[in-house]
């Protein structure tokens, strides 16, 4: 009859992506941030911006398949 299909796979790739989507516009924001401070720092003036969203981007990525890792881990069985 019907197969179940399981969508954990799926649910992870998802919020894995989106993570680096907010990563890298969390990064992108905190160097814009950062050079807009009346005195900004020589760390704010000496970093990559490609490296920094790179970063940042690395750490959504992370943030996300761990979320949706832990969300998905003691799921109830469907019937």
């Amino acid at each position: 009859m019907g197969r179940k299909i399981d969508r954990t796979p799926l649910v992870i790739a998802l919020c894995s992506l989106l993570g680096i989507g907010f990563g890298a516009t969390a990064s992108q924001a905190e160097m814009n941030h950062c050079l807009s401070a009346e005195h900004p720092t020589s760390q704010c003036l000496t970093q990559n911006p490609t490296m920094k969203r790179l970063e940042g981007m690395g750490m959504g990525l992370f943030a996300g398949a761990g979320a949706a890792i832990g969300a998905t881990w003691h799921r109830p069985p469907k019937p």
